[in-house]
C-alpha cells in the first residue's frame, strides 16, 4: 500500500480562494465561531442554555454550582476548540488565540490528579466514572478533546493541550486493553478510535494505536458487557439493542450498517484508520461492504444517512421518508469523514462524488447563510402545519433555530468548513490526486519535488476548472482528476493543446507527464440539469424526480412556488432553464402544471377529474432552503406527469 503524504498538516500548505467556499469559510471564522463562544457561555438569551464553559469552570474549583446539560456536553467545547483552530489557518486572529489559550488553562485546572477529564462525571457523579459505556460518553468526549488538541497543536505549534490529553490517554490506557488486568470494554459512542490515531501523528506514542485497536477489536465480542449496563434499553426498546451501538457483533463481520448513524460513521472511519495504519484486507473489503450497503441501499439523495428520528438510526434498505427524515447533519459529516479516508485507501470516485454530495447537501443545509441558525436534522419535505401538529414530526424543524440543548452539530459543521483543506487532495509517492475542485493554492512534495499547484474554478455554477502547475524543478509525476459520476462530456486541454485521455477504472482522468513552470491543464466538464429517479423500492418516491446540477440537490420552496407544494407536476419532456441569482446560486425553472385548488371548495373527495393549471416551477439548492422565508413548505422529490 503506498502510504499517503498529505495528512492533517497539509492543512497549512492549503489556501483557499474559491469565491464560494471562502465566503462560508470567512463566515465561519467571523460570525459562527464568536457567536458559538457567546452560546457555550449562555451568552445568547434566545438559545438554550449550554452551560458548557461553566462546567469546566465548577470541575475546575473555579465556580461554584451543578453541571448543567448533557453528559456529553463537554464535546461542544471540544469542537469548538477544532473549529476555532482551524479558523487560525484562514485568518490568524491574537485574541481568538489568547482565547483559547485560556480555555486550555481552564480545562488543565479540570483535570484530575490522575488525568481524567470529564466535567459530567467530576461535578455530578464523581462516584461513577466508567459505568455507564452505552451513553455516558466518556470515551467519546476524550476522543472530541483530542481532537481539539492536535488541531490547536497544528494551527499554532503550542503543544500544552496535546500534553494535557496525553496524560488523559496514559490513565485510559491503564484502565483498558487486552492486558488480564484491563478492562476489555469499548466506546458506546465512538469517536476516540479515530482520534487517537490523529494523537499517535502528532506524538508518535505507540499506545495511541493500541488503544484504538484494542477498541475496534473488541467492539461486538460476545456476550457483551453493554448487556449488564442499567442504561441499555435495549430489552424495553428494540432500536436500542446492541445493533444501536454497532456492538452486535465483531467489526469484520459487520457488513450492513446498522443503528446510530453517527456512531457507525465515526467507527467505520476509525477501521479506515486501522486498516490504513496496518494494511488489514480483511478491514478494507468489510469497508467496501458497507460503504455499498450505505451508499447503495441507505442514503438520502442529498447524502443525508439515518432515516429514522427514533434513536438515530439506520431502519432497513430503500426506507427513506422524506418528511420525517432524520438525516443529522453530523452524519453526513461523518460520512465525509469516512469518504475522506476510504479515497487514503483506494482512489475511487465513488467515495469522492458521496463526499462532494454531502458537502453541498446534507452537510450545507445544517447552517444559515448568516451562519448563525442551524438544522439538527434535514428532511426532504416540510410541511410546517404537520411538524407542529404530528408527533411522528416532533424532531423536524420547519426553520433554522439559534442552538440545541444537544448541540452537536453546530460546532461540528463548524469544524468541518474551516478544515475543507484536507478533503480537496491525496498525494503519494508520484501521483496528486484531485477529489474536490474549489479554488486553491498549495504546495507538496511529489517525486521529491516540491510543486506549486493553482486551482482556478466558479464550480459547480461552471465546469471549467484550471490549474497551473509550477515544480522547482521538471518533475514528472501523474495529475489524476476525479470525472464525477454525474458528468456525460469532458475536456482536457494541457497547455492549449486538447488531448484525447481514457477514463481510468477508478473514475479519473489521469495526465502523465513531465510537469514544468507554467503548465496549464483546464478540464471542462459539462454540467447540465438532470431528473433523477429513485430506486422502486424506495416507495416514497414511486412517480416522482428530484431535480440536480451537478453535485447540488434543488428542492422547491413555498416561496417560489406557493403552498400545496405537493400538488406541483413536473412534465416528462419539459426542458429547464438555468439562472445564477448570486454566487454559486443558480436557480431552475421549469414549465410545469399544478392541481387548480380552487376546484376543490367545499370538496373532501370527488370522482370528477382534476383540473390542472400551468405555472412556472422555481428550483433552488437544497442547502438554500429555509434562508429567505421561515415556516413555510420544501419539496425535494416532485411529481412527474
Amino acid at each position: 500500500m503506498t502510504s499517503t503524504k498529505i495528512n492533517q498538516n497539509s492543512l497549512k500548505n492549503v489556501r483557499i480562494t474559491d469565491n464560494f467556499w471562502s465566503q462560508w469559510i470567512n463566515t465561519i471564522s467571523k460570525k459562527t465561531i464568536p457567536y458559538q463562544w457567546k452560546a457555550l457561555n449562555d451568552e445568547i438569551p434566545e438559545a438554550p442554555p449550554s452551560h458548557s464553559v461553566e462546567n469546566f469552570r465548577i470541575a475546575a474549583g473555579i465556580s461554584d454550582g451543578e453541571f448543567h446539560g448533557m453528559p456529553f456536553q463537554d464535546s461542544d467545547v471540544a469542537k469548538w476548540i477544532e473549529a476555532a483552530s482551524y479558523s487560525l489557518f484562514h485568518h490568524p486572529d491574537k485574541s481568538l488565540e489568547e482565547k483559547i489559550d485560556q480555555l486550555v488553562d481552564l480545562i488543565e485546572k479540570a483535570q484530575q490528579d490522575d488525568g481524567y477529564i470529564n466535567t459530567y462525571y467530576t461535578v455530578a457523579k464523581p462516584d461513577e466514572r466508567w459505568t455507564d459505556f452505552s451513553h455516558g460518553h466518556e470515551l467519546y468526549c476524550a476522543g472530541h478533546l483530542i481532537e481539539a488538541a492536535v488541531a490547536y497543536y497544528e494551527a499554532t505549534g503550542k503543544d500544552k493541550l496535546v500534553k494535557i490529553v496525553s496524560r488523559f490517554v496514559e490513565y485510559i490506557d491503564s484502565m483498558f486493553g487486552p492486558e488480564d488486568f484491563k478492562r476489555k470494554v469499548y466506546p458506546g459512542h465512538e469517536e476516540i478510535e479515530l482520534a487517537l490515531f490523529r494523537l499517535f501523528k502528532v506524538t508518535g506514542n505507540e499506545k495511541c494505536v493500541n488503544l484504538s485497536s484494542f477498541f475496534l477489536r473488541e467492539r461486538g465480542t460476545q456476550p457483551s458487557f453493554l448487556l449488564e449496563e442499567k442504561t441499555l434499553i435495549g430489552e424495553r426498546d428494540r432500536w436500542f439493542g446492541l445493533d444501536y451501538h454497532q456492538a452486535h457483533a465483531p467489526i469484520t463481520e459487520q457488513t450492513t450498517a446498522h443503528g446510530h448513524s453517527v456512531r457507525a460513521m465515526y467507527l467505520y472511519s476509525g477501521m479506515a484508520d486501522l486498516a490504513l495504519e496496518t494494511g488489514d484486507k480483511e478491514i478494507i473489503n468489510v469497508l467496501k461492504e458497507l460503504w455499498t450497503d450505505v451508499t447503495n441501499k441507505k442514503m438520502y439523495i442529498t447524502a443525508g444517512i439515518g432515516s429514522q428520528g427514533h434513536g438515530e438510526r439506520f431502519t432497513f434498505p430503500f426506507d427513506l421518508p422524506n418528511d420525517v427524515a432524520y438525516a443529522e447533519t453530523c452524519a453526513s459529516i461523518g460520512l465525509m469523514f469516512w469518504a475522506k479516508r476510504m479515497l487514503e485507501i483506494e482512489n475511487n470516485r465513488d467515495y469522492a462524488d458521496v463526499l462532494e454530495t454531502a458537502l453541498y447537501n446534507g452537510v450545507l443545509s445544517g447552517i444559515s447563510i448568516e451562519g448563525t441558525k442551524y438544522f439538527y436534522v434535514n428532511p426532504l419535505e416540510v410541511v410546517p402545519s404537520a411538524v407542529e401538529h404530528r408527533f411522528d414530526h416532533k424532531h423536524v424543524e420547519p426553520e433554522r433555530v439559534s442552538w440545541f440543548g444537544c448541540a452537536c452539530c453546530p460546532p461540528n459543521i463548524a469544524r468541518l468548513i474551516t478544515s475543507l483543506g484536507q478533503y480537496i487532495y491525496t498525494i503519494t509517492d508520484d501521483k496528486v490526486n484531485v477529489h474536490l475542485y474549489m479554488g486553491n493554492e498549495t504546495k507538496f512534495e511529489v517525486s521529491g519535488q516540491m510543486v506549486h499547484l493553482i486551482q482556478k474554478t466558479n464550480y459547480p455554477s461552471c465546469g471549467e476548472v484550471v490549474f497551473e502547475v509550477t515544480p522547482d524543478y521538471p518533475v514528472n509525476f501523474d495529475l489524476s482528476l476525479r470525472l464525477p459520476s454525474w458528468c456525460q462530456n469532458y475536456q482536457v486541454v494541457v497547455n492549449e493543446e486538447l488531448v484525447d485521455l481514457e477514463l481510468g477504472s477508478d473514475g479519473y482522468i489521469t495526465i502523465t507527464r513531465e510537469w514544468k513552470k507554467g503548465d496549464r491543464v483546464v478540464l471542462n466538464l459539462s454540467i447540465e440539469v438532470e431528473k433523477v429517479r429513485a430506486n422502486p423500492f424506495v416507495r416514497e418516491n414511486a412517480g416522482k424526480i428530484a431535480i440536480k446540477r451537478g453535485p447540488v440537490v434543488y428542492c422547491l420552496e413555498q416561496i417560489d412556488n406557493g403552498p400545496l407544494l405537493s400538488n406541483i407536476f413536473i412534465p416528462r419532456d419539459e426542458k429547464p432553464t438555468i439562472s445564477e441569482f448570486s454566487t454559486n446560486k443558480v436557480e431552475i425553472q421549469f414549465l410545469g402544471v399544478r392541481v387548480d385548488e380552487t376546484k376543490w371548495s367545499g370538496k373532501l373527495y370527488s370522482s370528477e377529474e382534476e383540473a390542472l393549471k400551468e405555472i412556472t416551477v422555481k428550483a433552488v439548492p437544497y442547502w438554500f432552503w429555509g434562508n429567505r422565508q421561515t415556516k413555510e413548505e420544501m419539496l425535494v422529490w416532485i411529481k412527474e406527469i
